[in-house]
């Protein structure tokens, strides 16, 4: 359902080249490769079985350190950009399907491999690094606005969750204002409900008031009792 989202509409089916569907499925594998998961393997763990039990950056800061989640979030950020600039690189010209729809549902794609990796089970992370790498390429203007509600959020709140559900939510907005085409607005409607549905777990902890905090990103807070 989201790939056919991202399809612009026409009155006759749309003909996918099979170089089409290999970038797409190329995307997919690409996300896959779980950085988090591949580098705990040079230090012999799984953090799928430390901590909140998710191959993501934030699981690997809490169980692995600092410098271990640098590299776990620079690999999945990459990991995005690349499967993306492929697409577009590589997108046939001509084709039924558009060249820049081509790179947005390879970012999706990417993400989606990042959630449920085919090498590592279908068990992966929540998306976010593998979403900006593909934002990047795609859609490089809208960076600092997320980036900018994402630390507000987790400065205010201290909640990288919620901080990160926010900034998601932000794409649909700047694509609305910004009246974007529609393989970017079905993008990041789609991005963002993927995003909102892998963080599932942490908005019904925020609920139920069990959410844990990175209490040191809470400056305002800090500041006040200060």
């Amino acid at each position: 359902m989201p790939f056919a989202a991202l399809m612009p509409p026409s009155s006759a089916a749309i003909a996918v080249a099979p170089l089409s569907v290999a970038l797409l499925l190329g995307a997919y594998a690409i996300g896959s490769l779980s950085g988090s998961l591949l580098l705990g393997r040079l230090r012999g763990v799984d953090i799928r079985e430390q901590g909140s039990g998710n191959a993501g950056g934030t699981n690997a800061f809490r169980t692995q350190g600092l410098r271990f989640a640098l590299a776990v979030v620079v690999f999945d950020i990459g990991k995005g950009a690349l499967a993306t600039w492929l697409a577009l690189r590589y997108a046939p010209v001509g084709d039924d399907l558009p060249v820049t729809a081509h790179g947005y549902l390879a970012a999706f794609a990417a993400v989606l491999g990042h959630v449920w990796p085919i090498w590592h089970g279908f068990r992966g992370g929540k998306g976010a690094a593998t979403l900006v790498g593909g934002v990047a390429v795609l859609w490089p203007f809208a960076l600092p606005v997320l980036l900018l509600a994402w630390a507000a959020v987790l400065i205010l709140s201290g909640y990288v969750g919620l901080a990160t559900v926010i900034a998601a939510l932000c794409l649909p907005v700047l694509a609305w204002l910004g009246d974007a085409g529609l393989p970017r607005q079905c993008f990041a409607i789609a991005a963002a409900a993927l995003i909102v549905f892998t963080h599932r777990g942490n908005l019904a902890r925020l609920r139920a008031g069990t959410e844990s905090r990175f209490a040191g990103a809470r400056l305002l807070h800090r500041w006040r009792r200060s």
